[in-house]
């Protein structure tokens, strides 16, 4: 059995890749529904924009659902302290989210223009909100949650849902919704054809180049801008408030001071970003899907081991070392995970393999009854 420090980060590692594998998935699937009211110039195009995401989209909401689940098992602290402390944020992204599905399966019950426009509208609005206020919410982070725990290591907070959306929030926010966003035009240009593609690859050098911009902003403001913590000593196991925190860590940049190859999360969200914005049809996919990764991998990395930092009690702040759950715990889930994460990803490829191919309108006109 391995042992507790070495299962903790272990299930650092799975909750990351959860996270972006529902960034990859589910990403290109909100990034294309914020497109659809304006890169689909006719209806038949709306259309084949829905039905090139209507086979993938509810499986592809798997990996946050066990995300999530993964959270509350792993660090049970963190579950609860964050869903307390953004309650207002998340219940407005589960709100946006109701729209996705109704959007999907009622905009072509009735043959009515106004109809489908109006679900048009609902799957961009049901799908803009999510993508930025994820990115507000990471970005909190690095200025920390305004939370303490009392005794019983039950979280209290300050502050109200408007005070999260400072300028740096806004800006992580916009680079969300731009990297979803390029995510999105990336799928499009594999999945359609004609001057459909022509204009997705379009939106996919600006939001390329849009995505460039608010992370370099981002990386600047947060280097100039905001103190990082750096853990002192050993977190206690059981017991977030016993450890010590400091401010000296400028930019959240520790991390990567310590070990420079670690830089290259940096490189990657670049070289993603600067295959997205050429000419290819996979090579942009490819790069739209290494910016996701190097981006986020980037800002977990300038976090760790910090989970959940507290700007209120900077002692209070939540890592991975102190927040997790007991080894047992973690060596059974471990199992778990070992058997079922597969058998997701799996599956998950055979469904994209039997429902591959370019949709154009011929497409749609011969299938009118079937799809979306």
């Amino acid at each position: 059995m391995l042992d507790l420090h070495t299962l903790q980060i272990i299930w650092w590692g799975i909750i990351a890749l959860l996270l972006i594998g529902f960034a990859l998935t589910d990403g290109f699937d909100i990034g294309a529904a914020i497109l659809l009211p304006f890169l689909g110039r006719t209806d038949q195009e709306r259309r084949i924009i829905i039905n090139s995401l209507g086979p993938h989209w509810e499986g592809n909401q798997v990996w946050l659902v066990t995300a999530g689940a993964a959270l509350f098992a792993a660090w049970p602290p963190v579950y609860a302290t964050a869903f307390s402390g953004l309650y207002w944020a998340m219940l407005l992204v589960l709100f946006a989210l109701f729209l996705r599905p109704v959007g999907f399966d009622y905009r072509s019950k009735l043959d009515n223009p106004r109809w489908r426009q109006s679900w048009d509208w609902a799957l961009f609005s049901g799908s803009l909100l999510p993508a930025l206020l994820f990115g507000v919410a990471f970005a909190n982070l690095f200025y920390g949650i305004p939370f303490r725990l009392d005794e019983f290591l039950r979280p209290s907070f300050a502050g109200s849902f408007w005070q999260l959306l400072h300028p740096f929030a806004l800006i992580v926010g916009l680079l969300s919704l731009s990297m979803l966003v390029l995510h999105g035009a990336a799928w499009l240009v594999l999945r359609t054809t004609g001057e459909l593609a022509q204009r997705a690859l379009g939106y996919r050098r600006w939001a390329a180049v849009a995505t460039l911009a608010c992370y370099l902003l981002a990386g600047g403001w947060l280097l100039s801008q905001i103190n990082g913590m750096s853990l002192i000593g050993e977190a206690t196991a059981g017991n977030p408030t016993l450890k010590q925190v400091n401010l000296l860590n400028p930019g959240w940049q520790a991390n990567y001071h310590a070990h420079p190859l670690s830089y290259g999360l940096i490189l990657l969200a670049g070289l993603g970003l600067l295959l997205a914005s050429g000419k290819g049809r996979w090579l942009g996919f490819l790069g739209s899907s290494l910016s996701i990764i190097g981006i986020m991998l980037s800002a977990g990395w300038a976090l760790f081991p910090f989970v959940l930092p507290s700007n209120l009690v900077i002692s209070h702040s939540l890592t991975l070392f102190d927040a997790s759950s007991s080894s047992k715990t973690l060596g059974f889930m471990l199992i778990a995970a070992a058997i079922f994460v597969p058998l997701i990803l799996a599956y998950s490829l055979w469904c994209y393999k039997r429902m591959w191919g370019k949709l154009d309108q011929a497409h749609i006109e011969a299938h009118s009854h079937s799809l979306y």
